[in-house]
């Protein structure tokens, strides 16, 4: 039996650029001699709607493109996912669901049985759990369709697991020949091993095929990488989709030889990634164009390089915007980085209208010294040009921050922080060299000094990152340790690393939570990112004890 997985890119509430997406995927199955066509979860409606889904006229429109895509579908059987009705009466109105569609109508539906509500996921808030699935019948095979989580439950892999039931081994226990899954699976980085092993591992247990389509594209900080798999019953992997890219496949889970696959790199996959987490954030809003600062640092270097693979180097403008701090190797690395990359480059310097904030100061702050006040003044004006830039070309502003910077508050609120989208912010300080030199692979669009210089803000003379900040190999550990992993102090502390260290950063992490929380959506490439995974509450007395 020939099976196709639409490796398709949706966009949240567009029906019927979704649904054009879904019937050219059905269209090309039937012309290849797909039995069955499948496409990823809420395919129809995109992923995830969020509070969308409070809106009667959301459902409506869902619910109004399903019947007309319906209509469209002949003898090759199509699986769609959509919101569904709960009509039992009790619980929540909606349900996360896949349709069956054959023969010009919904032959059959199915609902989505475990509902994550951990990090990014919010499904228990919107959707009413399936009680029971049972199989459905594919040409007279018995074939066991699931929808994302519900095969991410099963015992003999998870050394703890979140939910009772195990959907997979209950369909393998009625019989199926084949189970169905269709996702929306976010990325982040270790994600792809884990679910190949994963997929495997339950083929192998339940000893049937398992052919898993997966959602590719961004909506929001989401960024969603494809990699659709398709597995034989010995847990061989016989078809695989590209990551970062749309993709179609068809293969025959009973016959087809197993297949390899040349692994990307840590800064590679992080690289596709925020490209597509870029492109989609402009194309999915309607903006077209992009703005940002150049300050000649490694940062706003990558995030440049990152907006024209996304974007196109006539899409970005960079802008350099000098104080009397900036050195003269900076503003060199800015012009030469704009033109390696072909993009509109100006410079307005703000020396002179710093000079006049401050003189306008200067009775209010009579007697005190020049101190964090001042450095963030330059900032502040810094995005005020960008916004200003942002206003009279309607162009959107990526901001430049890294992860390491915002976890600490190395960073300015309405300053350096100021914009649409921030590309970086999940990515630390030591991966961002890392892109560097990935981008740099085959020509030198990054300046070298770019690179090698010590980090600085330039905001006072001769001012390092370093200066208030541990070294970046130091912090981005404690921060994979205590944001990403959830250790303690306590245990960072024993893992060797200096324990007024960790206690100053940890406190800086905390004491910066209000900055977060009005920064621009940031694109998440780890397993912990600050944003919508990540619910700390702003007024709060808790403390972390060392001793």
């Amino acid at each position: 039996m020939k099976i196709a997985l639409g490796q398709i890119n949706t966009t949240v509430g567009d029906f019927a650029g979704n649904s054009a997406k879904i019937l050219q995927a059905y269209q090309r199955g039937v012309k290849e001699g797909a039995s069955i066509v499948l496409t990823p979860e809420l395919s129809l409606c995109g992923y995830p709607p969020r509070d969308l889904l409070s809106r009667a006229a959301f459902l409506h429109g869902n619910l109004s493109h399903l019947g007309t895509l319906a209509a469209k579908v002949g003898n090759t059987a199509l699986l769609v996912g959509f919101v569904g009705e709960n009509k039992i009466g009790v619980g929540l109105p909606i349900t996360n669901s896949v349709a069956l569609l054959q023969n010009g109508s919904i032959l059959l539906t199915r609902t989505k049985t475990l509902l994550p509500s951990y990090d990014v996921f919010d499904e228990a808030r919107y959707f009413e759990p399936a009680m029971d699935n049972f199989p459905i019948d594919l040409g007279g095979m018995k074939v066991g369709v699931t929808i994302c989580e519900d095969i991410w439950n099963d015992e003999d892999f998870w050394d703890s697991r979140l939910y009772k039931k195990n959907p997979p081994i209950d369909l393998a226990r009625q019989g199926v020949e084949m189970i169905l899954n269709i996702s929306a699976s976010p990325w982040h980085l270790g994600k792809t091993r884990v679910r190949q092993e994963m997929l495997s591992s339950l083929a192998r247990k339940i000893r049937k095929p398992i052919a898993y389509c997966n959602l590719i594209g961004a909506n929001d900080e989401l960024v969603f990488d494809g990699g659709s798999m398709v597995f034989n019953g010995i847990g061989d992997c016989v078809a695989r989709g590209k990551r970062f890219e749309e993709d179609f496949l068809v293969v025959d889970p009973f016959s087809s030889a197993p297949v390899s696959q040349i692994p990307l790199t840590d800064a590679e996959s992080i690289y596709g990634a925020l490209v597509i987490g870029i492109r989609d954030y402009f194309e999915k809003t309607g903006f077209k164009t992009a703005v940002l600062g150049l300050s000649g640092g490694i940062d706003s270097a990558v995030v440049a390089c990152l907006a024209v693979e996304a974007l196109g180097a006539k899409a970005v403008r960079g802008i350099s915007m000098p104080s009397q701090y900036s050195s003269q190797g900076s503003l060199d690395d800015a012009r030469i980085l704009a033109q390696n990359l072909g993009i509109k480059y100006d410079v307005v310097p703000i020396g002179k209208s710093f000079e006049m904030l401050k003189s306008g100061m200067a009775q209010v702050f009579e007697g005190r010294a020049e101190d964090t006040a001042e450095e963030n003044m330059q900032a502040r004006l810094r995005g005020v040009i960008l916004m200003a830039m942002s206003n009279k070309f309607g162009s959107l502003v990526l901001t430049t921050g890294n992860k390491s910077e915002l976890a600490v508050g190395y960073c300015t609120l309405y300053g350096d922080m100021c914009g649409a989208l921030a590309a970086i912010s999940d990515v630390p300080k030591t991966m961002v060299y890392k892109l560097a030199k990935l981008i740099n692979r085959n020509r030198v669009l990054i300046p070298l000094d770019s690179i090698s210089k010590p980090p600085s803000a330039e905001l006072r003379p001769n001012q390092t990152d370093q200066d208030s900040l541990p070294p970046y190999e130091v912090l981005d550990n404690i921060l994979e340790l205590y944001v990403v992993k959830g250790l303690s102090g306590k245990d960072i502390i024993s893992a060797g690393h200096d324990s007024a260290t960790v206690k100053r950063i940890i406190n800086l992490i905390n004491v910066n939570e209000y900055k977060r929380r009005q920064a621009a959506p940031g694109l998440k490439v780890t397993s912990k990112a600050f944003g919508m995974g990540r619910r700390i509450p702003l007024a709060q007395r808790y403390r972390e004890i060392f001793e």
